[in-house]
Formats: structure tokens, sequence, C-alpha cells
């Protein structure tokens, strides 16, 4: 063997095995082979481990869409009743750049009970929710209020389990943000979808004209293009990024990147990277994706739904939150995904003319727009979120 061929093949074997110790230390700080615990919630036999049934509706509760995915709730059983809780609002996991009239918060609060309620039908209790038993919060002393008023009493009775067609899919992920397939929603799902709302106070539609898709792809962008470039959004978003999984596992709630949909060799790639250098993560670079994200999402929507209110009290916050989890059951039966767009409903003032526009085309009647989702089916999978253990939940 010539010299040069040695020379070669030593070069060679050089070059592989420093990319192999690169990709053992990008998998090292991502954490690659730490159980990721904060998925045990998802698995259906989780709440089964729990003998006290308000835990086990809690446990299903728990996996509700929420805002930022703080998982804002906060839970007191009561001591005297084994069938009594208090559902409180978590006032450490607010997020108040982004939603700082706590709006999305709330709806929060009524994903969770409606989740409550749903599990409850299958497993044979009755859950009797009472929404602000107390009033609603002194808007005044908002943080003090939300410690001492519960959002919801529920008292469960023993009733016959009912076979809840909705209860299995719960189980799956809450938002796809990718791209969907072009195919029309039928007649017959919109009208099932619009069943979902049994309200008054509340207004379901599905807008699926052309006009209405390209309407509210923009202010999706626009939505999305104004929130991202003020650095204090981009900061509250970083304050609850999870950059590998030894993060996710300690901390279990807010952002990481299975919420934009990467997963497998790619996603541990990034969180090694990230963890190691993190400018690598820059505001720039990061404003430009999402940007460019929410674009091609918007351009394979076939279908939009609006949830509005008919004022914008905490009792009708929740109640939309509650119609939303419907909503997003029944979705999935149907077999389809969908994606909030909460980004143009945000009240801060560089939200408002975007915020001022919406409303004044699709609630002319002084409505609230409470949300405007992306509706269609799904062209990929979407992986599922972190979540704490149940007990976290509760409160003294």
């Amino acid at each position: 063997m010539s010299k040069g061929c040695k020379i070669t093949k030593i070069v060679i074997l050089s070059v592989v095995v420093l990319l192999a110790v690169l990709a053992l230390t990008l998998f090292t700080a991502s954490g690659a082979l730490k159980k990721a615990k904060y998925l045990d919630p998802w698995k259906p036999d989780y709440a089964k481990q729990f003998e006290d049934p308000r835990v086990q509706l809690m446990a299903h509760g728990l996996l509700a869409a929420n805002s930022h995915n703080l998982q804002p709730w906060k839970i007191r059983l009561d001591k005297q009743n084994p069938l009594l809780l208090y559902l409180y609002t978590d006032n450490e996991r607010l997020a108040l750049e982004s939603d700082p009239l706590t709006r999305q918060t709330l709806v929060s609060q009524g994903t969770f009970l409606e989740y409550m309620r749903v599990t409850g039908e299958q497993l044979g209790y009755f859950a009797d929710i009472k929404l602000f038993p107390d009033g609603e919060y002194d808007e005044q002393n908002l943080k003090e209020s939300m410690e001492r008023k519960p959002v919801a009493k529920i008292t469960l009775s023993k009733a016959k389990p009912q076979d809840n067609p909705l209860y299995e899919f719960m189980f799956l992920p809450d938002t796809n943000r990718m791209a969907y397939q072009p195919d029309e929603i039928t007649p017959a799902q919109i009208q099932k979808l619009k069943q979902t709302n049994t309200d008054e106070d509340l207004v379901l539609s599905i807008l699926n004209d052309k006009a209405d898709i390209e309407k509210f792809g923009a202010f999706g962008v626009e939505g999305t293009d104004i929130e991202t470039g003020l650095k204090r959004m981009n900061d509250e978003s970083a304050g609850i990024f999870r950059t590998n999984e030894y993060q996710k596992n300690k901390y279990r709630y807010g952002f990481s990147f299975e919420g934009q949909g990467i997963m497998g060799l790619k996603k541990h790639l990034l969180q090694g990277m990230i963890t190691i250098i993190p400018s690598f993560n820059n505001e720039e670079a990061a404003t430009k994706l999402a940007v460019q994200a929410t674009q091609t999402a918007v351009d394979h929507t076939p279908a939009y739904a609006l949830i509005l209110s008919k004022d914008n009290s905490r009792t009708s916050q929740v109640k939309a939150g509650m119609l939303y989890s419907r909503l997003i059951l029944t979705a999935h039966e149907e077999g389809l995904v969908m994606q909030p767009l909460s980004q143009v409903l945000e009240e801060y003032p560089e939200m408002w003319k975007a915020y001022s526009e919406i409303h004044r085309e699709y609630a002319p009647a002084g409505e609230t727009i409470q949300f405007l989702i992306r509706l269609g089916r799904p062209t990929q999978d979407t992986p599922l979120s972190m979540r704490q253990e149940v007990t976290d939940l509760i409160a003294e």
C-alpha cells in the first residue's frame, strides 16, 4: 500500500472518529438516553395508579390544551368530602407579556374542566361543575384574587359508566402546527363540529370560503410577525423553553422542540447544539423561522373555526375553553386536527390594530373572539408535549 493511501485512510478514520465524538457529545448534552418522564401522564393507564376518583379525573384534565403549555392549574381537595374538589388558577404560571389580561389563562381552565367532565362519564362519575362559586375575580387585585377564589367547584357523584366516544381521543396531541391536507371539510363534519356548542352565550363558526381562508391566513402571519418582533415576548418564551431532556424532566411544562413538530435524531441534535452553544438559537433566526412556519401552515389550511363569546367575562372565557376541548376531541374523532392561531387575539398595544381589524370584520356585534383555529386533515403526526405529575397540581 502506498504512503498516500495510508494517509488518506488515516484522514478518513480521523474524520469518522471526530464525527462520532461530536455526535456522542451532542446526544449526551441532549439527554437522549434519559427516560422521558414528562410523557408518563399521556399513558392511558396513568390515572389507574390513584385510588381517589378526583385525582383520576384530574390526571385526564392535565392532558388538555393550554396556553403556552404552562398548565396553570391548581387543585384543592376537600378534606371532609371525598368527592369534592376546587379548581384554581395557578397565579405563578402566568404569561403576562403575551397574555396581560390572563384571558388565555382562564380559557385554559375551561379546557381542563371539560376533559374532567368527559372522563367522569367514562369512569362512572357525574361532575357537577359550578363556575366561580365565590364570584369572579377582583380585577384590581388579580393575583391575590386567583389565590383566594376558585374557578370552579366540582362535585362528583357516582353514576353508571357511559362509553363516551370522545374519551380515547384525549390521549392524542391537542395541537398540530404542520401543513394540512387540501381536502375540504365535509358538510357532515361541519355539522358535527357545530353540534359541540350547546351554550347560548357562545358562537361557533366553521369557515371554509376561500376569501375567509385568505384573510385568516393573513391575520395569522401578521400576529406572528408582531409578537416575534417584540423582545419582551421572545424573552418570555425563551424563559420557558426547555432545551434538553434534563430540563424537560425537571420542569415538565413550557415549550420544547416537540411543539414545532421536531422529533427523533433531529430533535436531539438541535437540543445538544443549543445546550452546548445557547447562542445557536438566536432571536433573529427564531423569529424568521416562526413567521415562515406560520406562512407554510396557513398556506395549507382548508378551513378555520371561530369561537366567540357575547361578552368577555371570566365565566365566558372558561366556557369558551370547555367548548374548545369538545371541539378538538370531536375533530379527532373525525380524523381532523387543529391549531389555535392565538397571536392576533392577544391584548397588548402593539397588537391592537390587528386585534381590532379581525374583531371589526368577524365580531361586528361586539362579541369577543376567544379562538381562531386552523382545521384540517394532518399530513404528519405531531409529538406529545410535556406534562407535570398530577400530584404536583394539588395544593393545601
